[in-house]
């Protein structure tokens, strides 16, 4: 009988497996631009995600000894919707993708919290020692409504600026408002016993 054993991540490694796609993904989208092709950096920038995060898949397996339930579903889709782009020659494919996994999660963590499930305790994986259960609830319930903020902010954004614009946006207005929101919590969860002593931190789905 074996068991399966689960490597400590550090704080870097982490990093470049949740932003490490969507980083390469503006870049190469940045890049591969052309006057003459206004897709085309689109393009290269998503066959570029897809490479990159099947790559962080791959790397999160055998470094960590598992992949997050957040990784998992941002790779599945990345590829899919990723796929779907390069195929049709249209990155409204791919700019949809982060409205579904937004939406994804927050009918999963406010239909747990209507039902008095912390779900998010179960996609973290237990990621915050101390934090009691009332804490584990008020998260879910909290990080709820941020993705219901962030599906309906890409929408306005896919639908108001142009590709070059909503990826700016996305990768550096969404991600920073996402950290920014993250460490607002903080002194929510600490009342609710949250031991912040254990280098334990709270990690968004890095998306595209």
């Amino acid at each position: 009988m074996t068991t399966e054993t689960h490597k400590k991540p550090s704080g870097m490694l982490t990093f470049l497996l949740d932003f490490g796609p969507l980083l390469l993904f503006f870049v190469a989208s940045k890049l591969g631009s052309s006057q003459a092709d206004p897709k085309q950096g689109a393009i290269i920038g998503t066959a570029t995600f897809m490479i990159a995060i099947i790559i962080s898949v791959i790397v999160s397996k055998v470094k960590l000894g598992k992949i997050s339930p957040m990784l998992k579903l941002t790779a599945a889709l990345g590829v899919f919707f990723g796929a779907l782009t390069v195929w049709f020659h249209d990155e409204r494919f791919i700019q949809i993708k982060p409205t579904i996994i937004y939406a994804f999660f927050a009918v999963l963590l406010l239909g747990g919290w209507f039902r008095g499930k912390a779900l998010l305790k179960y996609v973290l994986e237990n990621a915050y020692d101390g934090l009691s259960d009332i804490g584990w609830l008020k998260l879910s319930l909290s990080w709820g409504l941020f993705f219901t903020v962030l599906a309906v902010l890409n929408e306005v954004m896919r639908a108001l600026v142009p590709f070059d614009t909503w990826l700016s946006l996305k990768v550096w207005g969404v991600t920073a408002l996402t950290f920014l929101f993250a460490m607002a919590n903080i002194p929510m969860l600490m009342r609710h016993g949250l031991n912040l002593g254990d280098e334990k931190r709270e990690t968004p789905p890095a998306d595209l």
